[in-house]
């Protein structure tokens, strides 16, 4: 396992394109509502992306035909735009995007409630975004990766969630997916220790039920789905492992003004 640590110059570049992959993944949260199809969703993601120069680090990738995955309900990851799947009040978003920033990349998601959700669905989105926070608190240089997993899973499972166990975050850089994997749910070992200047891309995905998946439901090539149609979310920031606190580096100006951070994950 060859986990990249960054220079000062690439950090800098991966914090801006940070930056930017918040902003967009801002105004498309905000821009969400029922009765639009999940292209319109994935057109106005292409256009915001490549309106600051940047690219959509989806599009193509593996033939992905989308510039960000839109997932909804029971549909965990990889969910592609079509025309004729439209949002419906009372339905969980989860939107997945990458942008490419003068050759480096940024990584995150998000889950929204459209319109008048459940209790449950509103729990399951809060708590999807309290577990990446969990596994924030042992994300620093001397840890090890698998104490972040760990956090993660125990936290979630805590709920009686099913943590989807076949898809995992990944390190980040110059490539969206690089060296290390990093499970969402407690491992036999501690795997490798954490170094300042490694970028990670932290990204829990929880079921509401099993957590279990199916891949390929659609016969897309793509859609990934909770096995028992339960709900799914998820939620996911680019990080820099630092000597202390991790730096997120794809939160938004408002998110850092309302003091989010500190307040699901307090300085110790």
């Amino acid at each position: 396992m060859a986990i990249t640590i960054k220079s000062e110059r690439e950090i800098e570049l991966m914090k801006e394109a940070g930056v930017i992959l918040a902003k967009v993944h801002q105004e498309l949260g905000h821009a969400l509502k029922p009765g639009m199809s999940t292209w319109e969703v994935d057109k106005l993601a292409d256009e915001m992306i490549r309106s600051y120069n940047c690219l959509p680090s989806f599009k193509g990738y593996n033939g992905y035909p989308g510039s960000v995955c839109v997932s909804i309900n029971e549909e965990v990851v990889h969910g592609i735009p079509t025309k004729d799947r439209i949002i419906k009040d009372g339905d969980i978003v989860s939107l997945d995007i990458g942008v490419i920033h003068k050759g480096y990349q940024s990584d995150a998601a998000r889950t929204h409630g459209v319109g008048n959700i459940t209790e449950e669905a509103r729990l399951l989105i809060e708590r999807t975004r309290q577990s990446f926070f969990e596994g924030l608190k042992v994300a620093s240089e001397g840890h090890h990766l698998f104490e972040i997993s760990a956090a993660i899973g125990d936290y979630a499972e805590s709920f009686g969630y099913g943590v989807v166990r076949d898809l995992v975050g990944h390190g980040i850089g110059t490539n969206m997916h690089e060296d290390p994997q990093i499970p969402n749910f407690r491992q036999l070992l501690r795997g490798p220790k954490l170094r300042a200047g490694m970028t990670l891309a932290i990204e829990p995905m929880i079921n509401a039920g099993t957590w279990e998946v199916e891949f390929d439901t659609y016969g897309d090539g793509w859609s990934v789905v909770s096995a028992d149609g339960s709900l799914s979310s998820h939620y996911e920031n680019t990080i820099l492992i630092t000597t202390g606190r991790p730096e997120i580096l794809t939160l938004t100006e408002e998110e850092i003004a309302e003091g989010l951070y500190d307040r699901l994950c307090p300085i110790k």
